[in-house]
């Protein structure tokens, strides 16, 4: 079967990761995980790609690029197997990003059912927020969802 120790097939690591054989030659093929090949052309995997796999589906679920993705699956070692701080250094570049993505994600839960902050006067309600369309003098999107720096924030604590 010309395995080696700690090395999976696609069929297992499909299996033991939860995504389709074609979603792991999707993923070699962007450089996000890598094989080795057998002298009959078939693919092997280091035990260590089940973590590259979880953490590219966890990364797909929150809305991250995979083009993000492998940019900082680069960062991890490619001759050894990553070790913790290797992952803790990972999680720690994206902090900021997912940060970011969190503020949007409450704004979208809880403001937008109410206005969409962006004085367009599209909603009934705009008219009693936005009245005259103040707003609009301070530039285009959503105002109200937005610091001076166009940044995401929470509308009680804009500006």
């Amino acid at each position: 079967m010309d395995i080696e120790p700690g090395e999976m097939t696609v069929g297992q690591l499909a299996e033991r990761s939860g995504v389709a054989i074609s979603a792991l030659h999707f993923y070699e093929r962007q450089n996000l995980i890598v094989s080795r090949r057998t002298s009959g052309n078939q693919r092997r995997y280091k035990r260590d790609t089940l973590r590259r796999v979880a953490m590219i589906r966890i990364a797909q679920r929150v809305g991250i690029p995979l083009a993000e993705v492998a940019a900082i699956l680069r960062l991890l070692p490619d001759n050894r197997t990553p070790t913790r701080q290797d992952w803790e250094y990972i999680s720690q570049c994206w902090q900021a990003e997912l940060d970011r993505r969190i503020v949007h994600l409450e704004q979208l839960r809880d403001d937008f059912k109410d206005c969409v902050g962006c004085g367009c006067l599209s909603l009934d309600r705009c008219g009693l927020a936005n009245p005259y369309d103040v707003l609009a003098t301070k530039g285009p999107g959503p105002q109200r969802l937005v610091d001076s720096a166009g940044e995401p924030c929470h509308p009680a604590g804009c500006r």
